[in-house]
């Protein structure tokens, strides 16, 4: 029978679970059991087999694991080093106590540092920080729809139909912004307006370059900026002058309050009776409107005109000749006081005799000189901080052309004089001194110092502009010391109070 069983399994070995071997083909006295062995064996080899694959796969999901704590380790560590280096920025700021915030100063360079400087250069913690002036940017929530045409033209932007609505009225009705990315929510409102686009090819480099558009030698032109690049809702400023001390408001304050209001030579700008001319005709929308502001109101006009005139052979009783009579004669007219009749002199030396009585209501207020000597320490609101100004010592080119009355030209001449070399040896010291560049503006009458701008554009642009800012945007990134950027962080600073605020925050 066991014959029988060996012949049985070597005719058939598949179906016994078993591969013919020679010993169960050739050898019927062999064993039963060497064959079972050889099952032993193949089973333990499998066994072992896939023991080794589990293993190797538990080490390798260790390894990965490994890595990937490794990872978040390190990932962690510069998050930290991008927090620390946007503290350093915090501190930088707070450092800086000059009146005026330029392109020029330390903290618009950047800085690069690494956190403990006993670390091994192979595990450098190394941050890079860049502070940005939202001054330098147009505030969306603030800016004429004139200046949101201006920046949508500086992207070719035209608007699609007569019919519809422009964008640029669109956009000053979507109002106020929390970010500016909520621009996005705007009708008409496109990704390549918003964000930019990269260009092809460039057929007029020159044209290209005078809108902001990046250009390589060939004059491709690399990008076009987006309104992300050009707009913010953060520009804020203190409304106070450069000695800190709050402004004026022409159209709030009380008389005895505009005739504190002295001129750089410390010379009071408004006697009593011209403060109450004043505040008869405010409600100005512009501190550049006060130029046009008469001496002698309508009300006070009313009140003496049949009580002057302009012959000078008239001899009436009561009559007041404008053409002849000195300060103490006009001062006898009701309404009319010390102030004002040196004006109606001035008045009439500079342009010539009154024609007729009426011409008395073309006395100013106020000269140009005089205004221009006063303008940082006048205001139209009684707002502690104000938001909106445009920093003529940090804005580029393409956003000083969009204000009032500006143009390429004296755009440029602005940027010229803040660069140039202080011609006073004292000042340059100065500057040098503390580490300042170029020649910034500190004081906003500056301007007219600067070619092309002369008193229309002046008043224009008086109250839209600063020569210092309270919002920067800081962006922090925490390299390996292959230059990789493994965390960063955005924040933006407000320093108009005592303590400086984040009023926006993002890491990545």
């Amino acid at each position: 029978m066991e014959a029988s069983l060996s012949h049985v399994r070597s005719k058939f070995p598949l179906q016994f679970g078993l591969s013919a071997c020679k010993l169960c083909t050739n050898s019927t006295s062999a064993p039963l059991h060497t064959c079972e062995r050889g099952l032993s064996l193949i089973s333990t080899l499998w066994l072992v087999t896939i023991l080794s694959v589990l293993a190797t796969q538990f080490l390798y999901s260790i390894r990965l694991e490994q890595r990937a704590q490794a990872n978040f380790a390190d990932r962690t560590k510069f998050h930290y080093a991008a927090k620390a280096g946007f503290e350093r920025a915090v501190v930088m700021l707070r450092g800086d106590e000059t009146p005026y915030d330029s392109i020029g100063e330390n903290w618009a360079e950047g800085l690069e540092e690494q956190i403990g400087a006993s670390i091994k250069a192979t595990n450098a913690l190394t941050y890079r920080v860049t502070i940005t002036d939202e001054g330098a940017k147009v505030n969306i929530n603030t800016a004429g729809v004139n200046m949101i045409q201006g920046l949508l033209g500086l992207m070719g932007y035209q608007d699609a139909q007569m019919t519809e609505q422009p964008l640029a009225e669109a956009i000053e009705q979507g109002r106020p912004y929390r970010t500016v990315r909520d621009l996005a929510r705007v009708q008409g409102m496109t990704p390549n307006l918003l964000y930019g686009q990269r260009v092809a090819s460039n057929p007029n480099a020159t044209e290209a370059a005078s809108i902001g558009i990046g250009t390589d030698q060939t004059g491709t032109q690399q990008n076009v900026p987006g309104l992300v690049d050009l707009v913010t809702v953060y520009s804020i400023d203190k409304n106070t002058d450069a000695s800190g001390n709050a402004r004026v408001s022409i159209n709030s304050a009380e008389a005895q309050q505009l005739t504190q209001i002295q001129t750089n030579n410390n010379q009071s700008v408004f006697s009593q009776g011209e403060a109450e001319a004043l505040i008869q005709k405010r409600e100005f929308g512009s501190i550049g409107d006060l130029i046009d502001v008469p001496a002698v109101t309508e009300q006070v006009f009313n009140n003496i005109r049949d009580q002057i005139s302009v012959d000078s052979d008239e001899k009436e009783d009561n009559s007041v000749n404008i053409n002849t009579a000195d300060a103490a004669q006009l001062q006898t007219l009701d309404g009319i006081d010390e102030g004002i009749a040196e004006r109606i002199i001035d008045h009439r030396n500079s342009q010539g005799n009154f024609q007729n009585v009426d011409q008395i209501q073309e006395v100013k207020l106020i000269t140009e000189e005089e205004f221009s000597s006063i303008v940082d320490r006048i205001t139209t609101t009684d707002d502690p901080t104000i938001s909106g100004f445009i920093n003529i010592n940090t804005a580029p080119q393409e956003i000083l052309q969009l204000l009032p009355g500006m143009d390429t030209d004296k755009a440029q001449a602005i940027i010229n004089r803040r660069e140039s070399e202080p011609e006073d040896s004292q000042k340059a010291e100065a500057l040098a001194e503390a580490g300042v560049e170029g020649n910034p503006f500190e004081n906003v009458s500056q301007l007219l110092d600067v070619d092309g701008i002369d008193m229309d554009t002046f008043r224009q642009i008086a109250e839209l502009v600063t020569y210092r800012s309270h919002g920067f945007l800081v962006e922090v990134d925490g390299v390996d010391n292959l230059g990789k950027t493994l965390a960063s962080c955005v924040g933006v600073l407000d320093r108009t109070g005592e303590q400086i605020v984040t009023k926006y925050w993002r890491q990545n």
